[in-house]
């Protein structure tokens, strides 16, 4: 069993030996979440809402929101937190923009968040389809706003230009972690790369930038506000806190649960810090309450 110091363990915090009360949620319900399902079930459409349990689902979807996932479902990357598989992915759909937007029609969605898996096998990270999936949807839904949650293309400007040429209402790029424990995470990517990419979109003129961070993985306090102070410095717009969950026993094991006086703790520094949007809290996760980031 490793040991934890305990300089390392943030307070009011809970150990790990059974999931907190907070950590449960209630079945979705409501008729726009019936209706949604309805229609998910019955056209096999692909969201993330999903395939990924969301606990927010049922709230997201009584919203109109809803989240989809592009390029695939196997990642290049390998990160130590996350559920998708990892490989040689499968060739490029290039029907897949139109069968997103489409998904987007059918199920009468207000805001749209787009995310994917890397694509480093690819010369263009897979920018190509993302702008051609924004296309899409702007042909079909008009009156859909957008949020993209993208990967860091490998810090490629010319990849990441095509993203603020399809210009979304949002552009999302998650850190993940703290500096420390990026390498171990998120075994691919690089903190200081990450921060580079919100602060690029920011300067090339995207009007609401976004990033969001996992809480429960060994990081101290005093690590959490530098990151918030990190995100800050590079412009960024919104941020989510949330708690990380181990999708496998193959995954990163949760150190701590973060207790709720802490994350509104977090979500108090970062108002103050001036961020326009802070979503802080054991479940939020990076589309929790979305439509919203746009005003």
């Amino acid at each position: 069993m490793e040991t934890i110091l305990e300089s390392n363990i943030l307070p009011n915090t809970a150990r790990t030996d059974a999931k907190p009360k907070w950590l449960k949620v209630k079945l979705p319900i409501g008729q726009k979440y019936t209706e949604l399902r309805g229609l998910v079930d019955k056209y096999a459409l692909n969201t993330i809402c999903t395939s990924g349990s969301c606990p927010n689902m049922g709230e997201c979807w009584g919203e109109g929101t809803a989240t989809f996932m592009i390029l695939g479902n196997i990642c290049t990357r390998s990160c130590g937190f996350c559920g998708v598989k990892t490989g040689r992915p499968e060739t490029v759909d290039w029907d897949e923009p139109e069968k997103v937007a489409r998904s987007i029609k059918i199920m009468n969605i207000k805001h749209a968040v787009v995310t994917s898996v890397d694509r480093d096998d690819l010369k263009d990270g897979g920018s190509i389809i993302w702008i051609e999936t924004v296309k899409a949807i702007r042909r079909m839904n008009p009156n859909t706003t957008l949020e993209t949650l993208i990967p860091d293309f490998q810090g490629i400007e010319r990849n990441i230009d095509r993203i603020v040429e399809a210009n979304p209402e949002v552009v999302s790029h998650n850190m993940e972690t703290v500096r420390r424990l990026t390498r171990e995470v998120r075994i691919q990517a690089k903190y200081d790369r990450s921060l580079e990419v919100l602060r690029y979109l920011k300067a090339k003129g995207i009007n609401r930038t976004k990033s969001g961070i996992m809480l429960g993985l060994g990081e101290t306090e005093e690590e959490v506000i530098q990151t918030l102070h990190d995100l800050r410095d590079a412009n960024v717009d919104v941020v989510t806190i949330g708690q990380y969950l181990q999708p496998s026993k193959k995954h990163l094991p949760v150190k701590e649960y973060i207790t709720p006086d802490q994350f509104a703790k977090y979500e108090k520094i970062g108002l103050e810090l001036g961020f326009r949007h802070v979503e802080s809290g054991a479940l939020v996760r990076s589309s929790y309450k979305a439509q919203k980031h746009i005003l």
